[in-house]
């Protein structure tokens, strides 16, 4: 039993890197937005299209994507999603127009739908719902290091965002080879928290009928109802604000340097969150409310962004709140699926799916809006007004449900 723990929690580890390694190649062009910007020619508002073009991707792919990796299992799921998005970011590299640039982009958010999905699978497979917490911090601390190191290393080696899409794109199929080697050493059958705890284990044939009752399932569900209404929230402040923070600060007269490192800092704040909040929660016994407390913190702290003439410190010591509310949000809207009575680990995929499929709408409005309402006003003050107060539905969704 101690071996086959530490296995599970070693692939736990593994899946962490592909979840990092998403999110780098995600949040490098954000990273590297005003340079591509000036080399395109474009406008903010192309510039909030192209970094809303993930999170739009999940709309129409999440449900499809979820499903499927309830079928298929999160082991393929995580290596084809590998394969895409590290075989996008090389394209990326070479893209001379923004059309190309563009299409690329949806890509890489392809591939993203099925790490977003089978990593809350695999851990749904490899431990019970009760010892679910630490894996599932240990996953999406992995993914806040990746968009760190985006905004920091990123910025500081192979001397342009070309040479560097280049790189990591070849770095991150070489990880999916290694990934498709070690899974083979250690089938789920053989290491899950139950006995024949496959991806398929007891479940009809994948078919039209089959995921319809799934979907089913799902939609009909009014806690899923309400943690999509929390979910889309989280998105929308996750990419919203993390998209357009460095402009943001850089606008109120920090140096480009120094907000990027606070983007940084935005996002070690986010992995504190996602460390403390789930822990908290399970103490409490409340994930409701305590995603409710997260929301509310989200909106009244970046309402300190609003504001210019006010000493610097406020708006950044706000910034660096928010991100630990948006880190205490993000395991907790995926570990509350399997909690939910009718879903189960069964449907976490399928859950989760239509936690991202609807809930990215908020995450492709964040980024948009704020590019977009910058270009009718001329201050990002309006699109952060927006994300205030979409925070405050997710405090009443949250108290709501009844987990």
């Amino acid at each position: 039993m101690r071996v086959s723990r530490r296995r599970r929690y070693t692939l736990v580890g593994l899946g962490a890197v592909a979840y990092a390694s998403l999110t780098f190649v995600w949040f490098s062009l954000p990273a590297w937005l005003d340079v591509i910007v000036a080399d395109f020619g474009s406008t903010s508002t192309q510039a909030g299209v192209l970094t809303a073009a993930i999170p739009l991707t999940y709309v129409p792919v999440s449900l499809f994507s979820g499903v499927v990796t309830d079928y298929i299992g999160p082991y393929q799921a995580i290596g084809v999603g590998v394969v895409l998005f590290g075989g996008a970011q090389s394209g990326r590299a070479t893209a001379e127009a923004f059309p190309v640039l563009l299409a690329l982009t949806v890509v890489v958010g392809v591939g993203g739908t099925a790490i977003t999905f089978g990593l809350p699978k695999f851990v749904s497979e490899l431990f019970p719902p009760e010892q679910s917490g630490t894996p599932s911090s240990m996953y999406v601390v992995g993914s806040l290091a990746g968009t760190a190191a985006a905004f920091s290393i990123g910025r500081a080696v192979l001397g342009g965002w070309r040479p560097l899409f280049r790189y990591t794109g070849v770095a991150v199929l070489a990880y999916a080879v290694l990934w498709g080697v070690i899974v083979r050493r250690a089938p789920l059958d053989a290491i899950g928290h139950s006995a024949g705890a496959g991806p398929t284990d007891g479940r009809p044939a994948l078919s039209m009928a089959a995921l319809k009752q799934d979907l089913s399932r799902v939609f009909s569900d009014r806690p899923m109802r309400l943690l999509v209404v929390v979910g889309g929230v989280y998105l929308l402040v996750t990419h919203g604000l993390q998209n357009w923070l460095a402009t943001v600060l850089q606008s109120r007269g920090v140096g480009a340097a120094l907000a990027a490192s606070l983007v940084s800092g935005f996002v070690v704040a986010q992995a504190v969150g996602t460390l403390v909040v789930p822990a908290a929660s399970d103490r409490l016994g409340r994930r409701g409310s305590v995603l409710a407390g997260c929301a509310g913190l989200c909106s009244l702290e970046t309402a300190t962004l609003l504001f210019a003439p006010v000493p610097l410190a406020i708006p950044i010591g706000g910034a660096l709140a928010v991100g630990f509310g948006v880190g205490g949000l993000s395991p907790l809207v995926r570990m509350v699926p399997p909690e939910i009575e009718g879903i189960g680990p069964e449907l976490t995929g399928t859950a989760v799916g239509l936690v991202f499929a609807v809930g990215e709408i908020g995450g492709f409005l964040g980024p948009f809006l704020v590019g977009a309402l910058y270009d009718l006003t001329g201050t990002y003050a309006a699109g952060l007004a927006v994300i205030c107060l979409g925070c405050l539905s997710a405090v009443v969704a949250g108290r709501r449900l009844p987990v």
